[in-house]
């Protein structure tokens, strides 16, 4: 890969799995240990961060640009399907549903979104599982709020309509 082409640009949205949405802020050569390191400078707003991503390494490090239409419309159609909880313990679940969330892959996070959803005449969650669906909700609301251009609440809105349709169904 030559010095000169990237995968992202300043101003591009991307996503980084452990982090979720952010925006490349710029492109610099950074000196570490003596040696001459090209970065990406990503800003999550949300988490009040900065990080910087070595460009050569950024693909293998996970961070893509902002899910395709078709994966977006996938990841809605996965939030209206029947949860699929398995019956094991809860540690090992919750551990599961980390993974996907960080994992940075949409339709991963759309079935922990799914999973821990609950309709108002369901009973009340675990503290730990409210976290894990927050944390999830807000994952997939942040990327289609980058794609579709519209605020997180918005985004919220969409997810809330396809999984209130699901509990309907």
């Amino acid at each position: 890969m030559s010095k000169t082409s990237h995968d992202f640009s300043v101003g591009d949205h991307v996503v980084y799995p452990a982090h979720g949405v952010g925006q490349v802020q710029g492109i610099e050569v950074q000196e570490v240990a003596s040696l001459q390191l090209e970065v990406y400078v990503i800003t999550f707003d949300h988490e009040k961060m900065t990080l910087r991503v070595p460009t050569a390494k950024a693909r293998t490090a996970g961070l893509r640009a902002l899910a395709e239409t078709n994966v977006v419309t996938q990841a809605l159609t996965t939030l209206k399907g029947r949860a699929r909880v398995k019956r094991t313990m809860w540690s090992r679940r919750a551990q599961e549903y980390e993974a996907k969330i960080n994992s940075g892959d949409l339709i991963s996070i759309a079935e922990v979104v799914r999973d821990l959803h609950r309709a108002e005449n369901q009973p009340e969650q675990s503290y730990s599982e409210r976290q894990l669906y927050e944390s999830a909700l807000d994952r997939m609301a942040r990327e289609v709020a980058a794609i579709e251009r519209i605020d997180r609440d918005a985004a919220i809105g969409i997810l809330n309509k396809s999984l209130v349709k699901a509990v309907a169904a």
